[in-house]
């Protein structure tokens, strides 16, 4: 999965990033660090356009063993994302002990984001206390305009969700791409 994430990408813009998730088994690989370099050389694509997704429950798990393994990548340029945050065990450790770039919020508190208030108290103190560490912060399942609003003036950096793109085959994105480029190229 990861070599085709790696291989698909390299033909795309080279400001758009590739994001792969990895549980907490992947981690325990010993060979995990060769396979993603391997990955990355193979494909031709740059390290700073891999962003590597883990759970907490990856962070709980051989920390030490693992904070390790995230420098080690991260001191070739391979980016993290939390995902998930704060639906599981969330201690705001992990937020200084290892090596994120950007937090991604669980799309349970963006489902009922503009009818409860609650949801937004809580987006709020995440996005300053990310934009205090220079950590970006993508909300999932953005699926309306009003909460898509909401989170702008929340003041996150990216969505992810429905709303801007749905999951698609490669082919159907690529097919998309060129298209969107060729009428750019006509006007």
């Amino acid at each position: 999965m990861l070599r085709r994430a790696c291989e698909d990408a390299v033909s795309w813009p080279s400001e758009v990033k590739v994001a792969v998730n990895l549980s907490p088994v992947q981690f325990k690989e010993a060979e995990l660090f060769n396979v993603i370099c391997s990955a990355l050389r193979d494909s031709g694509l740059p390290p700073g356009r891999l962003e590597i997704e883990v759970t907490e429950s990856v962070l709980r798990e051989r920390g030490s063993e693992n904070h390790a393994f995230m420098e080690r990548l991260r001191s070739i340029g391979v980016g993290f994302a939390l995902d998930d945050f704060d639906t599981g065990y969330s201690s705001l450790s992990y937020l200084t002990a290892f090596p994120f770039d950007k937090i991604k919020i669980d799309k349970s508190f963006i489902r009922n984001l503009t009818q409860r208030h609650r949801s937004s108290a809580i987006i709020s103190p995440i996005v300053t206390l990310a934009q205090g560490l220079d950590i970006s912060v993508t909300p999932e399942g953005v699926e309306t305009v009003e909460q898509f609003e909401t989170l702008k003036a929340l003041g996150v950096n990216f969505a992810q969700g429905s709303l801007l793109g749905r999951p698609q085959p490669i082919d159907e994105l690529e097919a998309e791409r060129r298209s969107c480029h060729s009428r750019l190229d006509a006007a």
